[in-house]
């Protein structure tokens, strides 16, 4: 091997893959995504996720729950870099006790197997929710502080997931950051947009409140971006190490108006009712009483939370000027053109389906 090439493994220059990398959660839609881009990548890349089925031939997959600690162990030895994206997402205050164990417990242990087998870098995806208390946050950056009012089960989770990671990093075993995007959409979503369609399906969106407040989306490829400059920053900028940024596309946008744009696109109707947010959150509170009585545990999402009627009426978008300047990250797809790529995706797949 020549020096020149010796010298550029060493260095870890950009004309070489970097080391192992092990995503949690690799799975879902946000882990996925990340999967294959760093597979494509040429990267030497291990999922775990728990009865998860391979979607690449060239991705080690296998089924640790990350609430195993020595699996989990063993799944890391040999890794440079864990990405962590496991999470169990609800905006309704059912299966507490499940979010916690996972959003953070799970937190906990990818922790101590980075610290046991010394792992390097640590990418946590979490979410802009956790600096949010139910009021407006318009062009909020990263000198918010945690919310200090319990909004759901799942935000406490990831705050507290959160603070430990940028916790751990100050010990100086593993260099560790997180990302807070905030609603993520795109091609392969299997939350949100879900929902969005089964309610179009039904009988049509109802607006709930009025179109007076702005809220951030990202797409999904923006996302895989920062995670990707995120390792990269880990490497090369100590700063990076112990922070947080906030990952949007910096469009901000009534909720409604987007659902709408992308509901068009897509070959549906144009939104033409509406209920008043009071009427709206008093259901969400019955429903959520039910569920909480009646139905124990986990309970499929559908947008009727007080938590999500209370985000849909307030601001909440985000600068992104930290995650530039130190990440050297900007969102590379515009909003306009995700919805049209999600729209094609979602006509694709309603084709596929006939």
């Amino acid at each position: 091997m020549g020096l020149d090439i010796q010298n550029a493994l060493i260095k870890g220059s950009d004309s070489f893959p970097g080391g192992p990398v092990l995503v949690t959660g690799g799975c879902g839609f946000i882990g996925a995504a990340i999967v294959r881009a760093l597979a494509d990548e040429g990267r030497d890349v291990r999922v775990v996720s728990p009865h998860c089925h391979s979607f690449r031939s060239d991705v080690r997959f296998l089924n640790v729950d990350i609430r195993d600690l020595s699996a989990l162990v063993r799944a890391c030895r040999g890794c440079e870099t864990v990405i962590h994206c496991a999470s169990v997402v609800l905006t309704r205050n059912t299966a507490r006790d499940e979010m916690w164990s996972v959003n953070y417990g799970g937190t906990l242990n990818v922790i101590e197997a980075c610290r046991t087998v010394g792992v390097r870098k640590l990418v946590h995806i979490s979410s802009a929710s956790v600096v949010y208390e139910g009021r407006d946050i318009e062009a909020g950056d990263e000198t918010l502080p945690y919310a200090g009012v319990s909004m759901s089960a799942y935000v406490d989770s990831k705050i507290a997931a959160e603070r430990r990671i940028l916790e751990f990093a100050t010990e100086g075993v593993t260099r560790a950051c997180a990302l807070r995007p905030h609603l993520v959409f795109g091609p392969g979503d299997q939350r949100f947009i879900p929902n969005i369609l089964k309610r179009a399906d039904g009988g049509g969106i109802r607006e709930v409140g009025r179109r007076e407040k702005l809220s951030d989306f990202v797409y999904v490829d923006n996302v895989v971006d920062a995670v990707l400059a995120a390792e990269r920053g880990l490497d090369s900028n100590g700063s990076v190490s112990g922070q947080a940024y906030f990952v949007t596309n910096a469009e901000p946008v009534p909720f409604f108006e987007f659902v709408e744009r992308l509901l068009v696109a897509a070959g549906y109707s144009p939104i033409r009712r509406r209920i008043p947010y009071w009427v709206a959150y008093a259901g969400a509170g019955i429903a959520e009483g039910f569920h909480a009585v009646v139905r124990r545990g986990a309970v499929s999402e559908d947008g009727l939370s007080r938590f999500a009627v209370r985000y849909l009426n307030t601001h909440h978008y985000f600068r992104i000027d930290k995650a530039r300047r130190d990440l050297r990250w900007r969102p590379r797809v515009s909003l306009a053109e995700a919805i049209a790529r999600t729209a094609d995706s979602l006509r694709d797949s309603a084709y596929d389906r006939a």
